[in-house]
């Protein structure tokens, strides 16, 4: 059995530390660095919500609150989920507010997660997704999810993964880092398989509201699905909030009564002037109004990626058109490259800073995540100085 010690080495060997040390170092020495690596918004959170946290610290709301949230906040978030995704969920027994989305996941995966169970998590995938998993002394088995089959794996991938162990199911869509997301009879195959062999399906939406064609089904909204789906989801992506870290789960009443504990001794409770900002931008006519405006912004800037894609028609930066999220995945394989080696070379090279594919899992070995957060001239100038790079190797 693995020690505590060799699971955060590991961890500590998935990051992309070194990468980031470089960049911060080359931006202190003067260079200038064209950022497409940081999934966070580039949109200000609307100064409405600012006003309404404000309001309610002048209103003395800065002491400990409840610790499963406010009463307040969880009606707002049964009010989204129904308006958003067709879900009902009850607000005083199966809602859990949290310190982002990551303690969501946490939250959940605390509750449904016995050590050595082992957990079938998508490749590739965000890494917290299986670093929490480990950490939380679960055994993780990565289901390719290959670019030739739209990165999402193909079903009888699932079944090559099950083992007598198997507990846990994690999904992450639309997907970080390829913006990939299945259809609606796809998760219902995905809930049967999980149904009969009784299993948990943990599901991280923080992107849910970003997409770019049909609206993504949110894996809890199949018929009879609710009972064994927990849901995982924040305020960061969809309304420019990263930084306020507010997220919640959505769950069974007997999950949510175990994921409390793990909250309670972890953070005890969120600011109540931040679950009160956050009901407001859930709440709020005006706010879903921003949400909407910044989806087409980012839309037009994947345009702006494909039309550049088109114009260098290149064989060395294969540009997927990504459906949701705010990232391209390029793949890069025929460089005959590293990941971690391509991103040291764009770095060093022409100052572009993108994330290492292999940081995702063994099947983005030869790719590099691109973010699209960032200003349309620094995409564009961006991508132009990626493929012009890679045609000269």
């Amino acid at each position: 059995m693995q020690t505590l010690n060799t699971q955060f080495e590991l961890i500590r060997q998935s990051a992309t530390v070194s990468l980031t040390d470089r960049i911060l170092a080359l931006k202190a020495s003067g260079r200038q660095i064209i950022g497409l690596q940081v999934g966070d918004p580039d949109f200000g959170t609307h100064p409405a919500i600012a006003e309404a946290a404000l309001k309610a610290m002048q209103d003395g709301q800065t002491h400990y609150g409840p610790s499963n949230g406010t009463l307040e906040l969880r009606k707002a978030i049964a009010h989204k989920l129904q308006r958003d995704e067709g879900v009902t969920y009850d607000p005083a027994s199966e809602i859990l507010v949290t310190n982002g989305g990551i303690h969501a996941y946490y939250t959940a995966m605390q509750s449904v997660l016995n050590p050595g169970d082992d957990v079938l998590i998508p490749d590739p995938s965000w890494a917290t997704h299986s670093n929490m998993a480990t950490m939380l002394r679960g055994n993780v088995i990565r289901v390719p999810a290959p670019a030739e089959n739209g990165f999402i794996p193909h079903f009888d991938s699932w079944l090559k993964a099950l083992t007598p162990k198997t507990r846990v199911i994690v999904l992450n869509y639309p997907s970080n880092p390829t913006g990939a997301y299945p259809n609606r009879e796809y998760l219902q195959q995905l809930q049967d398989f999980a149904a009969k062999n009784n299993l948990w399906i943990v599901s991280d939406e923080v992107y849910g509201s970003l997409y770019y064609g049909e609206k993504p089904t949110s894996a809890a909204a199949i018929a009879g699905a609710k009972e064994r789906t927990l849901l995982v989801q924040s305020l960061s992506k969809s309304y420019a909030m990263t930084g306020w870290r507010v997220g919640f789960l959505a769950a069974p009443a007997q999950v949510i009564a175990n994921a409390l504990k793990a909250s309670q001794n972890s953070i005890t409770c969120v600011a109540p002037f931040i679950q009160k900002a956050a009901a407001f931008a859930l709440t709020d006519p005006a706010i879903q109004d921003v949400t909407v405006s910044m989806r087409s912004a980012y839309a037009k800037r994947r345009e702006l990626v494909l039309r550049l894609a088109r114009e260098f028609e290149s064989d060395k930066v294969i540009v997927t058109p990504s459906q949701g999220a705010f990232y391209f995945f390029l793949d890069m394989r025929p460089l005959k490259m590293s990941s971690v080696e391509i991103c040291e070379k764009l770095l060093d090279d022409v100052g572009v800073a993108l994330v290492p594919g292999s940081a995702f899992g063994e099947q983005g070995e030869g790719f590099a995540r691109l973010c699209i957060a960032a200003s349309d001239a620094d995409v564009e100038a961006g991508f132009r100085k990626i493929v012009e790079w890679a045609e000269k190797q």
